[in-house]
């Protein structure tokens, strides 16, 4: 049974149990959120031992280097010693801009770094505040379009950091930021190709930026955006995006209300069910897929049968924390 050392106390950890898990269960308090390998809030230094090689997958090769791991997804097979995290290497310092409310449940902040934040429209940023409780936020801004980043707080029952920025957070508040991560954007390169982007609630947010990147970029090929919710309400940004297509003859804007009575010119029907009906093969088309995980798991899964290349589907699930009272929709 190996060892994990951490904060000068040593910990059991049993056999094909992960490090996070090992040191919540005896107690010890660790920021974490996806408990996936998804959303790095639970990043980890080993000073000793070895960590597998999916536990630090995606990871900068600087913070591989330094021996930077994920301890959500690593089962370890040898004694670990574990060291604090040095925020200078991880995190920046972010200000409020500007919050503005697009629906009932979704605001828009932005913030301006600290310092230049180099990234791609789609990749996300961990957003931490002054106790510790950190969440990812996918970016809706373009580098090369807007000034400041963009997120999108979808308000959640009992999700504690979206209340707070929805709710709390004002114009000249300071806050810490991790990354950026992910792969889901947009990349030069085949310019006449298709792209399906498909999203549910506040998955919208990347989707919004890799569209208008590539659209920057002279992207010439069909561009397809279903976004998906619920309610009619749901369907943010309606207007912004309406404007694209009226000013892009390639990028198509479909609007989907599943739950309740649609609106004129929505589709009846759940955002990935008139993307695959509308578009039953796939071949040749890059696809992008944000939002709820049993969307974008499901819609990953068709595309693939519809024929998309799996280096052409990228996918960035909203994987959302345990432990709460009520389960998040």
């Amino acid at each position: 049974m190996p060892s994990l050392t951490y904060a000068g106390r040593v910990y059991d950890c049993n056999r094909g149990e992960t490090v996070l898990d090992a040191l919540l269960r005896q107690g010890v308090d660790m920021a974490y959120s996806c408990k996936k390998g998804s959303c790095l809030t639970c990043l980890t230094r080993c000073a000793k031992g070895r960590v597998d090689g999916r536990a630090q997958d995606g990871l900068r090769d600087t913070l591989r280097a330094e021996g930077y791991f994920l301890p959500c997804v690593c089962t370890p097979d040898d004694d670990l010693v574990l060291d604090g995290v040095e925020d200078a290497a991880l995190y920046g310092r972010v200000r409020v801009t500007a919050k503005e409310r697009l629906a009932a449940a979704i605001t828009r902040i932005r913030l301006e770094p600290a310092t230049p934040l180099y990234y791609h429209a789609g990749q996300f940023v961990n957003l931490r505040r002054a106790d510790g409780l950190a969440r990812s936020y996918s970016l809706a801004s373009v580098p090369r379009l807007d000034r400041d980043l963009e997120i999108h707080i979808q308000k959640l029952p009992n999700g504690k950091m979206s209340n707070w920025l929805s709710d709390e957070v004002r114009p000249g508040d300071a806050l810490d930021l991790q990354g950026p991560n992910g792969a889901c954007f947009y990349l030069p390169g085949r310019p006449g190709g298709p792209m399906l982007l498909l999203g549910s609630g506040s998955g919208l947010a990347p989707l919004f930026g890799i569209a208008r990147d590539a659209l920057a970029a002279g992207h010439s090929g069909e561009i397809r955006l279903y976004h998906g919710s619920q309610r009619r309400e749901g369907l943010y940004l309606r207007a912004e995006l309406e404007n694209v297509a009226a000013r892009h003859a390639n990028f198509r804007y479909f609007p989907c209300v599943s739950g309740f009575e649609p609106g004129l010119g929505d589709r009846a029907e759940p955002a990935e069910a008139a993307a695959f009906g509308d578009l039953p093969r796939l071949a040749g088309w890059r696809v992008f897929l944000c939002g709820s995980p049993p969307m974008v798991h499901a819609a990953r899964r068709m595309a693939y049968l519809a024929g998309a290349a799996l280096p052409d589907i990228h996918a960035d699930a909203f994987e959302l924390r345990e432990l709460r009272q009520k389960p998040r929709p």
